[in-house]
């Protein structure tokens, strides 16, 4: 596959891969199923408009990103590590390497600051789904 520029038809195309990833794995799934239920397409759109926000500063989000994941039950340090992973390699597959590398930074600073608000500090740096550190 080509790599994408970025603009918000590669981004809405990195949000589609990933979630469609996140449905499929074991350890992701569940926790985001019973999260979003029947509201993927609504998940989706939001998210589309985030990362538009995060990477090509267009500010069309507005929400409370932390506020929203404190209240999901049941997260662990191995979903972070899943979501790290997969989100990693989607990036990887869909850009070059250093907008892959500028993805994968805000992912990992969203990853900490969300680890910091469930277990008071940093458990997850980096990503690999077999669960060693990147």
């Amino acid at each position: 596959m080509p790599h994408l520029e970025l603009n918000q038809e590669s981004i809405a195309t990195l949000v589609h891969r990933f979630y469609d990833d996140v449905r499929a794995d074991p350890v992701l799934a569940p926790v985001f199923n019973a999260a979003i239920g029947a509201h993927w397409e609504t998940h989706l759109g939001r998210m589309v408009d985030f990362w538009c926000t995060t990477m090509l500063k267009t500010q069309p989000f507005h929400g409370n990103v932390f506020a929203k994941h404190m209240a999901l039950p049941g997260v662990e340090p191995e979903h972070f590590r899943r979501w790290l992973a997969l989100f990693e390699a989607t990036a990887a597959r869909l850009f070059d390497a250093p907008l892959a590398a500028d993805f994968t930074l805000v992912a990992r600073r969203i990853a900490a600051s969300l680890q910091f608000g469930f277990f008071g500090k940093v458990v997850v740096d980096g990503a690999a789904i077999d669960g060693s550190a990147a």
